[in-house]
């Protein structure tokens, strides 16, 4: 099982909700534990939709063209992540009260669920190579839920304090050089 994977593939896939996380907690607006509970578990659904979409592709071509494919594609999106302005995810760190529509500086479960599916676009392409390489669905699913919703919870409880942290400052970078790492460690680790 490639446990170093699921691993790192569930804290880069997340490093942008950390992102978020501070922002909200700069601006002083509250997740509560359920509101972030549906984040994560909005987060394991897309992922699940997008590893079980990948590991079909290995029915149709051989897994080692797979393998080699899906690493690539994780690179690819650790490139794009470095290099892109991240439109959708900058404009809601800097103004998070944007999901926040009653204005009451808590997100409300309903809210939670925009939300939620904005923060899951990481998981989209990053389940798909993933299940191209035959990494365990259910146990990417779960990494990823778990960190989406420490990410948040520690993101938006510590937000003036991480906010000024080396993670809180470079998390997009971070994802990115995390994902490019782990499309260059699946080429080798089979």
């Amino acid at each position: 099982m490639h446990w170093i994977t699921i691993i790192f593939i569930g804290i880069a896939a997340n490093l942008d909700n950390l992102g978020i996380g501070l922002a909200y907690g700069v601006k002083r607006v509250k997740i509560p534990i359920l509101s972030n509970a549906v984040i994560a578990v909005l987060s394991m659904i897309v992922t699940f939709v997008a590893v079980t979409a990948g590991s079909t592709v290995i029915e149709y071509i051989s897994p080692h063209t797979a393998n080699l494919l899906g690493s690539l594609l994780l690179c690819v999106i650790g490139i794009f992540t470095l290099f892109s302005n991240r439109f959708s995810k900058h404009s809601i760190a800097k103004n998070p009260e944007v999901f926040d529509e009653d204005k009451n500086h808590i997100i409300s479960m309903r809210e939670a669920m925009t939300l939620g599916f904005v923060l899951s676009a990481n998981c989209l392409a990053g389940g798909i190579a993933i299940g191209a390489n035959g990494i365990s669905a259910i146990w990417t699913v779960i990494s990823i839920g778990t960190f989406s919703f420490i990410t948040v919870g520690i993101g938006s409880h510590f937000g003036v304090l991480l906010s000024k942290t080396f993670i809180g400052k470079y998390s997009t970078a971070i994802s990115g050089w995390l994902l490019i790492s782990i499309g260059i460690f699946e080429v080798f680790a089979k």
